[in-house]
């Protein structure tokens, strides 16, 4: 495990440590909880962007075009 010196604004530290108190963790567990959060939300949306990219449009039109054609249920119109 490597240590690491941040900086931040005294709000954003108030914030931090209000939350962690209403968590019951401490400031430390906390922010690396957070920085996993946005690391795991950042790779999601590069592995969403690759698999977009290897789409083929043709495959999916033509798994559409099997859907049957009816009225949406109510609540799902656009």
């Amino acid at each position: 495990m490597s240590a690491l010196s941040l900086r931040l604004p005294d709000s954003i530290h108030r914030h931090i440590k209000e939350f962690a108190q209403k968590e019951g963790v401490s400031i430390n567990q906390f922010i690396a909880t957070a920085v996993a959060e946005k690391i795991s939300a950042l790779a999601t949306e590069d592995y969403l962007q690759a698999r977009a990219q290897r789409a083929d449009s043709a495959a999916f039109a033509a798994v559409l075009a099997k859907v049957a054609d009816r009225q949406p249920l109510v609540g799902d119109e656009l």
